[in-house]
């Protein structure tokens, strides 16, 4: 296997390492627009595999010729470039995943299958941790019910020691945060996809003693196309953010004030949005870098032989202080590596899928498992 990397920030880089421990891959190219240095723990496994490889992904004729020396692409940069990149992939025959986090473009991206199918691979968006592997879960989850009533998402990345005023800590990006905070939530209620406030309908999560009580609260995204999926099948499915206590209050009474706003305001003759204001002063307060964790939680309710139950799994995962690699970008870019070498053993039908749709949960938690990452099924509570 000869596998693209693209971005070589923190979710780049712990993809490739992980795809550097596994012998079929024989040469990892690792390509951003400017390439930084190495991070100790891929320096430690890089030899001969791995390429650093300059590349501009705006440059159509570039990217095809990276294409051709490869054979699945692994994209770790932002969602936007996700659907031009889906495209060259299958015009080239190459494998592609992303992490994702758009519904619209993973729509369409969907257009590509009959090609995708043709061309014998396959495209799989929205494979890290949420959409990706809490969606997994949640397909393993549904098919466990004769039918369902309910299916409850809940994922927080946070740090292992909360410290005010927020408890949090940037995990990928705080303009991802602030649009998760703003933007209306899709959800399904009475079995139609409908949207909910954001921060809204705060329920507390309670997990072991070593993580303790958690609040839930929508945020968008999580769901992906598993909202239009189950329209009219499922009443009830919902995603929900996991932070420490205290912490939606905080940010919704930040948004009210209209800190979080795009329209600019003049402030002594500059035209500034308040967000990125708050943006750049809080990224930087937030951006801390302490050992972090990734809790989730995936609650099915529904009726199995007969009589109604509720079943529950569970992840929670811890920053490898050995490595250095934390919690997120084991969760993140592990799992983005666990799919393309998943798609490129032939173990996914050719065509265009989400996660949910098309990754074999029993291999897909052995090879988790394998890298120290646990789905356990828990008590529903």
């Amino acid at each position: 296997m000869r596998v693209l990397v693209l971005g070589a920030g923190l979710q780049g880089t712990a993809c490739a390492f992980d795809l550097l421990n596994d012998s079929r891959v024989k040469q990892v190219l690792l390509a951003d627009l400017q390439l930084p240095a190495l991070p100790r723990f891929l320096q430690d496994v890089a030899g001969s595999r791995l390429e650093p490889l300059a590349l501009d992904v705006r440059d159509e004729q570039a990217v095809r010729a990276a294409f051709a020396r490869c054979d699945g692409v692994l994209s770790a940069i932002p969602y936007y470039f996700n659907g031009t990149l889906a495209r060259l992939a299958v015009e080239s025959g190459v494998h592609f995943a992303d992490l994702g986090g758009n519904t619209a473009i993973v729509q369409q991206q969907k257009q590509l299958d009959a090609e995708a199918k043709a061309k014998g691979i396959s495209v799989i968006p929205d494979t890290g941790l949420a959409p990706g592997m809490v969606n997994v879960i949640a397909q393993h989850g549904i098919d466990q019910f004769d039918t369902v009533d309910s299916v409850k998402l809940f994922v927080g990345g946070l740090p292992q020691v909360p410290e005010p005023p927020l408890g949090y800590q940037i995990a990928y990006s705080i303009e991802g945060m602030v649009d998760y905070y703003t933007t209306p939530s899709l959800v399904v209620r009475g079995g139609q996809p409908t949207t909910v406030d954001a921060l809204s309908e705060l329920e507390t999560v309670v997990f072991d003693e070593s993580v303790g009580a958690l609040e839930a609260f929508h945020t968008a995204g999580g769901l992906s196309t598993m909202v239009y999926r189950y329209a009219g099948q499922i009443p009830v499915m919902e995603y929900k953010t996991l932070r420490y206590p205290g912490h939606a209050a905080i940010m919704r009474s930040v948004r009210d004030l209209g800190l979080l706003g795009t329209e600019p305001v003049d402030v002594k003759g500059q035209h500034v949005a308040p967000r990125d204001v708050f943006v750049r002063v809080a990224g930087a307060a937030l951006r801390k870098g302490k050992p972090d964790l990734v809790a989730l939680r995936v609650v099915v309710t529904g009726i199995t032989g007969g009589a109604r139950t509720s079943r529950a799994w569970e992840v929670v995962d811890r920053y490898d202080s050995e490595r250095g690699i934390s919690a997120m970008m084991r969760t993140t870019g592990y799992t983005l590596a666990i799919t393309g070498l998943l798609q490129m053993s032939g173990a996914i039908a050719a065509g265009v899928h989400t996660p949910d749709e098309c990754i074999p949960p029993a291999r897909y938690f052995e090879m988790l498992a394998a890298r120290g990452i646990l789905v356990r099924e828990v008590d529903a509570v």
